[in-house]
């Protein structure tokens, strides 16, 4: 029965998550971190973004996103601030490793 509580409070929430490697070029990895918060005030939809280092690598961060909807995200690749963002990280960007689309279901800060 846990199992179907599940499924429904995920179709409920409909969220839409993604987790994501990003390698800055060596060095650069706080300018990037920077670059990449600096887009991220006002996104509508957005529940959730966050940006962590990489213990293991001093070139690799993180990226965990929680949005109410998939659409939600798209929609937020096109805000003039997320624009100005990609346009800045773009440079000092060395590669992405995983990426992993999630469809959250709750948690802390989220809607239940």
């Amino acid at each position: 029965m846990a199992a179907a509580g599940g499924a429904a409070a995920q179709e409920k929430t409909g969220m839409y998550g993604l987790i994501g490697k990003m390698l800055a070029k060596p060095g650069k990895r706080d300018e990037l971190i920077g670059a990449l918060l600096a887009g991220t005030g006002s996104m509508p939809g957005c529940l959730s973004y966050v940006v962590a280092h990489d213990p293991t690598n001093a070139d690799a961060i993180w990226i965990t996103e929680v949005w109410d909807s998939q659409a939600s995200h798209q929609a937020s690749l096109k805000l003039p601030a997320v624009q100005q963002a990609i346009a800045k990280a773009r440079p000092i960007i060395a590669g992405f490793g995983e990426r992993f689309e999630t469809e959250p279901v709750g948690g802390v800060g989220l809607p239940a």
